[in-house]
Protein backbone atom coordinates (compact mmCIF):
# COMPACT_ATOMS: atom_id res chain seq x y z
CA UNK A 1 0.00 0.00 0.00
CA UNK A 2 1.38 3.44 -0.70
CA UNK A 3 1.33 6.47 1.02
CA UNK A 4 -1.85 8.03 -1.52
CA UNK A 5 -4.02 4.60 -0.61
CA UNK A 6 -3.46 5.55 2.99
CA UNK A 7 -4.25 8.55 2.83
CA UNK A 8 -7.61 7.83 0.37
CA UNK A 9 -7.89 4.89 3.22
CA UNK A 10 -7.70 7.41 6.56
CA UNK A 11 -10.03 10.19 5.03
CA UNK A 12 -12.60 7.51 3.94
CA UNK A 13 -12.30 6.16 7.71
CA UNK A 14 -12.72 9.48 9.67
CA UNK A 15 -15.58 10.76 7.24
CA UNK A 16 -17.38 7.88 7.49
CA UNK A 17 -17.38 7.42 10.88
CA UNK A 18 -18.59 10.79 11.14
CA UNK A 19 -21.79 9.47 10.55
CA UNK A 20 -21.92 7.25 13.80
CA UNK A 21 -22.92 9.19 15.91
CA UNK A 22 -26.21 10.76 13.90
CA UNK A 23 -27.50 6.98 13.37
CA UNK A 24 -26.79 6.09 17.12
CA UNK A 25 -28.69 9.32 18.14
CA UNK A 26 -31.51 8.70 16.03
CA UNK A 27 -31.93 4.94 17.23
CA UNK A 28 -31.56 6.22 20.61
CA UNK A 29 -34.08 9.04 20.76
CA UNK A 30 -36.31 7.42 18.26
CA UNK A 31 -36.65 10.85 16.65
CA UNK A 32 -35.22 11.96 13.33
CA UNK A 33 -37.77 14.97 12.34
CA UNK A 34 -34.52 17.47 12.65
CA UNK A 35 -33.01 14.98 10.00
CA UNK A 36 -33.48 16.26 6.20
CA UNK A 37 -34.74 14.10 3.60
CA UNK A 38 -33.98 15.42 0.66
CA UNK A 39 -30.20 16.28 1.98
CA UNK A 40 -29.71 12.65 2.89
CA UNK A 41 -31.89 11.31 -0.51
CA UNK A 42 -29.79 13.92 -2.48
CA UNK A 43 -26.31 12.73 -0.28
CA UNK A 44 -27.06 9.25 -0.84
CA UNK A 45 -27.56 9.38 -4.55
CA UNK A 46 -23.47 11.60 -4.69
CA UNK A 47 -22.34 8.33 -2.17
CA UNK A 48 -23.64 5.75 -4.54
CA UNK A 49 -22.20 7.38 -7.61
CA UNK A 50 -18.57 7.90 -5.78
CA UNK A 51 -18.94 4.07 -5.17
CA UNK A 52 -19.81 3.46 -8.60
CA UNK A 53 -16.74 5.38 -9.48
CA UNK A 54 -14.54 3.66 -7.42
CA UNK A 55 -15.22 -0.21 -8.66
CA UNK A 56 -15.25 1.65 -11.94
CA UNK A 57 -11.53 2.84 -11.33
CA UNK A 58 -10.84 0.07 -9.22
CA UNK A 59 -9.84 2.31 -6.10
CA UNK A 60 -10.85 0.62 -2.84
CA UNK A 61 -10.45 3.39 -0.55
CA UNK A 62 -13.16 5.32 -2.57
CA UNK A 63 -14.85 1.28 -2.54
CA UNK A 64 -14.70 0.98 0.60
CA UNK A 65 -15.21 4.40 2.19
CA UNK A 66 -18.33 4.81 0.02
CA UNK A 67 -19.95 1.31 0.84
CA UNK A 68 -19.95 1.95 4.51
CA UNK A 69 -21.17 5.63 3.93
CA UNK A 70 -24.00 4.51 1.53
CA UNK A 71 -25.05 2.08 4.56
CA UNK A 72 -25.13 4.09 6.85
CA UNK A 73 -26.87 7.18 5.02
CA UNK A 74 -29.57 4.92 4.19
CA UNK A 75 -29.78 3.37 7.44
CA UNK A 76 -30.76 6.90 8.29
CA UNK A 77 -33.43 7.00 5.51
CA UNK A 78 -34.54 4.14 7.24
CA UNK A 79 -34.75 5.51 10.48
CA UNK A 80 -36.39 8.61 9.40
CA UNK A 81 -38.85 6.58 7.77
CA UNK A 82 -39.78 4.40 10.57
CA UNK A 83 -39.62 7.48 13.17
CA UNK A 84 -41.51 9.29 11.22
CA UNK A 85 -44.31 11.86 12.84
Amino acid sequence: MNVTELVGLIAGALTTIAFVPQVVKIWKSKHAHDISLATFALFSTGVALWLVYGLRIGSWPIILANGVTLALALLILMLKWRFRD
